[in-house]
């Protein structure tokens, strides 16, 4: 009989298994491939690599470009598989038996698994009923468990909504442990707290290219922290963990990364019309986004994600396993002609046409 590790049975695990749908508005990608130019100057780098080669190269130069972005020394960044793999390691760090995270719920999903995989005792924080953070309250709650990493994502994911940079501020300033921030999305609400890195040493900050840089595939993210927290969390990556055709690839998509603008302008303009048209079904509560995606809640939600199914889109549907996202549908942003079809269909439904 073969002996896996201890509670491995009981891990929860996250649903990966995506479909090719028409209009595919669940997964909170970008709807675009990379911008035409970029795409090229991507190739032409790509079919210049040494695949002989470890990729120490193209890591140290996508290090110093966003070094010199944020005007912070090397040491302060790291680069991970996207977002995801850097929280990975940071719950890693400041986890181990008998050790405390605590973040936001509902939130990023990957959290819980995150801290279970940590070995670590994860202390969810309910947001209220409309998915707002109460700051004081979270404070009072990272003292009162004595936290060892605190966590917020900011815009959050799957509600869309934001905390100000005094209001991040706020709680770094007043809590003793580790603060994750993680900014996925921040490129879509443009207040991005990064700058707090310099005056708070418990600060960290975790970006990804996969959201506004339309990276997904490649899994390609950064950490910005003090040196002495990079060099800490460092210690739980393996060598060479990033590939050479990502890095190199990200490399010219941050290079380029003013090539994007238009897009993101183009989502977040998006992202108002349909909140707009949605809020005015009256059945349906639609709540505010700084991202790239709109929550909503609907009686018949369930039903409503079978249909758009049947007819191959694809939304997210959030179910009995999440009970503060009961009734709930997250739509991404796609193209305008892709959100109004979508919008359609969704007024017809609700309207019973």
């Amino acid at each position: 009989m073969l002996n896996y590790r201890k509670d491995l049975n009981e891990m929860p695990s996250y649903d990966g298994v995506e479909r090719d749908y028409r209009i595919k508005v669940n997964a909170n990608e970008s709807t675009l491939s990379l911008p035409p130019l970029v795409e090229e100057r991507v190739l032409n780098r790509l079919a210049n690599i040494s695949f002989n080669r470890y990729p120490n190269e193209e890591y140290d130069l996508l290090v110093e470009q966003i070094a010199k972005n944020f005007s912070v020394s090397k040491s302060q960044i790291l680069l991970g598989g996207g977002s995801s793999e850097i929280i990975e390691k940071v719950f890693h760090a400041f986890g181990g038996n008998g050790r405390k995270i605590i973040y936001p719920q509902p939130s990023f999903s990957m959290y819980k698994i995150y801290a279970r995989a940590a070995e670590a005792q994860a202390f969810p924080f309910d947001l209220d009923e409309k998915f707002d953070l109460d700051v004081d309250s979270y404070i009072k709650k990272i003292r009162e468990v004595n936290a060892d990493l605190a966590v917020i994502c900011n815009p959050n994911n799957p509600t869309g909504n934001a905390l100000t940079v005094a209001q991040i501020e706020e709680i770094v300033k007043n809590v003793d442990c580790a603060l994750l921030l993680d900014e996925a999305y921040v490129e879509f609400y443009g207040h991005s707290a990064f700058s707090l890195v310099k005056k708070y040493p418990n600060l960290i900050v975790a970006r990804t290219f996969s959201k506004a840089y339309g990276m997904a595939a490649a899994r390609v993210g950064y950490m910005i922290a003090q040196e002495d927290v990079t060099r800490m969390i460092n210690k739980t990556f393996m060598p060479y963990h990033m590939n050479t055709l990502s890095l190199a690839a990200a490399d010219i998509v941050y290079q380029m990364r003013d090539e994007f603008v238009p897009r993101i302008q183009m989502t977040v303009a998006e992202r108002q019309r349909i909140f707009e048209q949605l809020k005015n079904l009256r059945e349906l509560e639609v709540f505010p986004s700084q991202t790239n995606f709109i929550l909503i809640r609907y009686e018949k939600a369930a039903q409503l994600q079978e249909y758009l199914d049947n007819i191959n889109i694809g939304v997210r549907y959030f179910s009995a396993g999440a009970p503060s996202l009961k009734n709930c549908l997250r739509i991404s942003m796609g193209t305008r002609i892709e959100n109004d079809e979508v919008l359609s269909v969704i007024k017809n439904f609700v309207q019973g046409k």
